[in-house]
């Protein structure tokens, strides 16, 4: 991640965004039970505010973790993708009020940061099989829960861009 041009330190939109390195030390602010999710969340459309609003329902904090711009190329949604960089889509989810903490990850899983942060509960859209994620297992052995929540049909980031592009 850059630094964050245009915000005074004193900005809570800057406040709220974390290097992965002092997660541990911010945490410890946090009120819990703590929500963890991750993505890309490359175009913010309304089936991510939804999605986002509801995972931060299930718990008192809610830190979101995005893939770093060479983290989502691995994906493979296409060479332009993201749209928006690292350091655009970090702001722009900690403007969100349901976001408590934003951070970054450039790994393909977010499964580091998830054992560095040990969260209460892992979320993920209602379109992945949580039985099949490492994740799942990782938090379930130390004792955490995770779940789907449901998937906001007619909203997605590839459709959107998609449909830009004709």
């Amino acid at each position: 991640m850059q630094e964050m041009t245009g915000l005074s330190p004193f900005s809570p939109l800057y406040d709220k965004i974390c290097d992965p390195r002092d997660l541990t030390s911010r945490l410890t602010e946090l009120p819990r039970p703590l929500v963890f999710t991750n993505g890309v969340f490359d175009v913010l459309h309304r089936g991510h505010v939804q999605y986002l609003a509801q995972a931060r329902a299930l718990g008192a904090s809610l830190l979101v973790a995005i893939n770093t711009d060479a983290s989502a190329r691995r994906l493979g949604k296409g060479p332009e993708r993201p749209i928006n960089p690292e350091d655009d889509r970090a702001v722009v989810l900690a403007g969100l009020a349901s976001t408590t903490l934003v951070s970054w990850f450039d790994e393909d899983t977010p499964l580091q940061l998830i054992a560095l942060v040990r969260p209460d509960i892992l979320v993920k859209g209602g379109d992945y099989d949580m039985q099949k994620l490492a994740e799942t297992r990782l938090v379930e052995a130390y004792g955490a829960r995770a779940l789907a929540l449901p998937f906001v049909e007619g909203y997605s980031t590839s459709a959107l861009v998609r449909k830009i592009r004709q």
